[in-house]
């Protein structure tokens, strides 16, 4: 069994993050998002994986190589513009050789892929779409089928009065080799409004399995710290890097923590983290490896990407801070603000209101204030 999974695009939502890193290379609890969708293939004997690239792609190469360190055959499949979701599987045409699963880079979950797997061979299936309920599917494409799950009709991000159903494109494909002949070689063209509305033209038999597995979008920040507060406190069965001290309390190798601190958890702190005297860590908080923690520093609900340093007094709650990032003595970010790589942010700043900072920043002492 192959897999395709769409790993091209720019994560422009999740920027400054993805200024520097990949969408699908972005840490899931100190992981790659990318690595933990394989090994969770390998678990249902899907090692033939081609990887579709377009933006960063030697970062994604140099670290996955040709797989075979996670458990998987690697091979890429290169775009020199964007093809979309469907043109970009098109390009990888040459390299399917039978029945194969479709994820987009950007969605967590813990699907039941055997079973879905199951159902689409079941149903003598050309297409089978999964789909997952949501409270407002208006930013999504809904999915109306029949009730043996047959597919129906396509509706792009609906309008209120347009929605007659809860049930959305999940991300998740299963598809067979000939469907590709539908799709125009070489063009910019999307599974939502071209691909499947086709199939249906045809009368190409497209199914959808309805799923309450556990699904989120992680194409912006708001999600991205969501997703950590509900895999921190189990919402999703999900190995942890390093020791378990105590109940959701995870420590990597090398970690110095001086006594005297203050951890609450659920908490995940990466190898090689140092926290000083009387620092505060309140979970759910991830601290990538390497981070440094200073004296009576203050640390909540944060993600903290590898090397981030939080000097003596900082206060960090709720804000996703990038790699080699340094907070400087007394400053503070606050809920829902996001910090690029390498970024210095000087004494006594303080950062609010969901503000956005590009990689490589230098913000002097005491410049940045909201009232």
């Amino acid at each position: 069994m192959q897999a395709v999974v769409l790993a091209g695009g720019e994560g422009t939502r999740l920027r400054p993050l993805t200024c520097t890193t990949p969408k699908s290379m972005v840490p899931v609890l100190n992981r790659p998002y990318l690595e933990r969708l394989l090994r969770r293939l390998t678990e249902v004997d899907v090692r033939d994986v081609i990887l579709t690239l377009s933006y960063l792609p030697e970062k994604i190469q140099e670290y996955f190589g040709n797989g075979n360190d996670f458990g998987v055959s690697l091979s890429y499949g290169m775009e020199t513009t964007p093809l979309g979701t469907a043109g970009a599987v098109k390009n990888v045409e040459e390299q399917i050789t039978g029945t194969f699963l479709v994820f987009n880079g950007d969605i967590f979950t813990d699907l039941d892929l055997r079973a879905a797997l199951d159902f689409h061979c079941q149903h003598g299936a050309k297409a089978t779409i999964v789909l997952t309920p949501v409270e407002d599917p208006s930013p999504f494409g809904v999915v109306e089928t029949a009730p043996d799950g047959r597919v129906l009709r396509f509706l792009e991000k609906p309008q209120p009065d347009q929605v007659t159903t809860l049930w959305i494109n999940a991300g998740t494909y299963i598809l067979e080799p000939e469907v590709l002949e539908y799709i125009p070689k070489g063009e910019h063209y999307m599974f939502e409004r071209g691909l499947f509305p086709r199939l249906l033209e045809e009368r190409v038999p497209v199914y959808s399995m309805r799923s309450r597995s556990y699904w989120m979008d992680v194409g912006n920040p708001r999600n991205y710290l969501k997703l950590h507060r509900e895999l921190l406190l189990g919402s999703v069965k999900l190995d942890m890097d390093g020791v378990m001290l105590r109940d959701n309390l995870w420590v990597g190798e090398g970690c110095n923590i001086d006594p005297s601190a203050e951890i609450r958890a659920p908490v995940l702190i990466g190898p090689g983290c140092s926290v000083g005297p009387r620092a505060r860590l309140l979970g759910p908080l991830v601290l990538g490896p390497g981070c440094q923690i200073g004296e009576e520093a203050s640390l909540s609900g944060s993600i903290l990407w590898s090397g981030v340093e939080v000097r003596r007094g900082a206060s960090l709650h709720g804000c996703i801070l990038g790699n080699g990032v340094r907070i400087c003595q007394g400053s503070s970010v606050g809920e829902g603000c996001v910090l690029g790589d390498d970024i210095i942010v000087g004494d006594g700043n303080r950062l609010e209101r969901g503000i956005a900072i590009w990689p490589g920043a230098v913000l002097d002492p005491n410049i940045i204030s909201f009232l």
